[in-house]
């Protein structure tokens, strides 16, 4: 759905019903701080805050970045450091409380299952942001958009109190380069390291080749998978073998990028399915296959409780009324290279004139910039949808930026956390949905403007 459209509210919600409630992980570090800077209505955040078991924390962060009353509409958001790969304590402070808070908030004052879904091509901040979830009691870690090898062991090692290292994915590296993140919870808890309860671990693919790689290859297997289709919203896996793009510019994609659920299933591990399971005969389709259940997005992500801005969610929801709801698969809107889901609507970045009169700014979040080796061996980080001369000065092949999008800035806008550009009019926003976009308006009642997460379950399982 994209960053904090699926917050602790949503999480919350499905999670109370007794289903399994998951929080967006993605740049958890820019919501707590622009959530603070705007001034923290209700006290959620404080109060999750003050929760946290970690000296001192609680207050650094405030003092930084909290702003009663909140700050104006027109002033900028304070920028937080992009170093996240080799963290100062105040950035590690940052990543372990973002998870920790927007988990805490989910799981209070209910015993129903949380869990939280990182990107694994997002690896700089990936250590402290999943101990802080799980100083929180999350229940599952979830992780996509890449091979996620390591993260068995990391959780492991995590909740024994033990420190974890990740192997960063760094273009034109060597296996003799040493590009690492590295995470150690004894400084960070003062030596008074607790042993924590370990979360379920599923990976999220596309292909039962992953599945079996992962599930048989590696030292510690994960514990189940979430079988994603291509008309899932967010980022999607690229087709097999060379792009082909159809006449309306979408990946092509074939009989070959389907998983054999069969193969899955004789691995023994507990899998969902997720992309086009919003309807109760998918969803008995899924567990007649084998499945586990299904995972389910879009649906959510118009409800009461999503993160959206109620503007938007009233726009999408007016357009799938209408007929009118479509979601493009852009193969170059992300940064990241991997196809990108975009809902077609007016006054955001999906439109051509909207893109090209936003001036492309210095990367200022960072999150889906890709690392790489530098001339003198040094680690460096870019992102095509930086200036361009700015990507080209860093070794990028200025192709590479053609329609690129800021993307982390404008899913921050999306929930009403949008930066005040340069001449004063705040960040557009990209909404990202799967292809039942098309067709949300179905869980409004007859006269309603909006519907609940909970309306969406009972429309899934009809007869609980």
């Amino acid at each position: 759905m994209g960053v904090a459209v699926s917050d602790w509210r949503l999480a919350r919600a499905v999670s109370e019903t007794g289903h399994l409630g998951v929080v967006s992980g993605t740049a958890l570090d820019a919501v707590l701080v622009r959530r603070l800077q705007m001034g923290d209505e209700g006290g959620h955040l404080r109060r999750a805050l003050a929760a946290m078991p970690i000296p001192g924390a609680a207050e650094r962060i405030l003092n930084r970045y909290f702003i009663p009353g909140g700050k104006q509409l027109t002033e900028r958001f304070v920028a937080i450091s992009m170093k996240r790969d080799r963290p100062s304590r105040n950035v590690e402070d940052l990543l372990v409380a973002s998870s920790f808070v927007e988990v805490y908030l989910a799981k209070e004052g209910h015993d129903g299952p949380v869990g939280i879904n990182y990107l694994e091509k997002v690896q700089a901040p990936t250590l402290p942001s999943i101990y802080g979830a799980m100083l929180a009691g999350v229940d599952y870690v979830i992780m996509g958009a890449g091979i996620p090898k390591a993260i068995p062991g990391v959780l492991d090692k995590l909740a024994a109190g033990q420190p974890v290292e990740l192997r960063l994915d760094v273009k034109h590296s060597s296996r003799e380069d040493d590009f690492d993140a590295h995470f150690d919870p004894g400084p960070l808890m003062e030596g008074d390291v607790p042993e924590i309860a370990r979360p379920v671990f599923l990976a999220i693919v596309s292909s039962h080749v992953l599945a079996i790689m992962l599930a048989t290859k590696i030292d510690k297997p994960v514990d189940g998978f979430i079988i994603e289709a291509p008309n899932a919203g967010g980022h999607n896996a690229p087709p097999r073998g060379k792009l082909e793009l159809s006449e309306a510019g979408e990946p092509v994609y074939h009989e070959r990028d389907k998983p054999d659920l069969e193969v899955i299933r004789k691995l023994g591990l507990p899998f969902w399915l997720a992309g086009g399971y919003a309807d109760p005969e998918r969803v008995k389709e899924a567990l007649a296959s084998g499945a586990t259940g299904v995972q389910v997005g879009t649906a959510f992500a118009y409800c009461e409780e999503s993160g959206f801005e109620a503007d938007l969610k009233r726009q999408v929801l007016d357009l799938s009324r209408k007929g009118e709801a479509r979601a493009f698969t852009d193969p170059r809107a992300s940064p990241s290279g991997f196809p990108f889901k975009v809902v077609e609507m007016e006054g955001t970045l999906s439109e051509a004139e909207i893109y090209e009169e936003r001036p492309r700014e210095p990367c200022r979040l960072g999150y889906l910039r890709h690392a790489y080796r530098k001339d003198n061996g040094g680690l460096g980080w870019r992102c095509a949808a930086e200036p361009v001369e700015v990507y080209v000065r860093k070794g990028g092949d200025e192709a590479d930026t053609v329609g690129r999008k800021c993307l982390c800035s404008a899913l921050l806008a999306n929930v009403g956390l949008p930066q005040v550009l340069p001449d004063g009019s705040p960040e557009p926003p990209l909404i990202t949905s799967g292809d039942e976009v098309a067709s949300v308006a179905q869980f409004l009642a007859t006269g309603a403007e909006t519907y609940t997460a909970a309306d969406v379950i009972h429309h899934l399982l009809p007869q609980g």
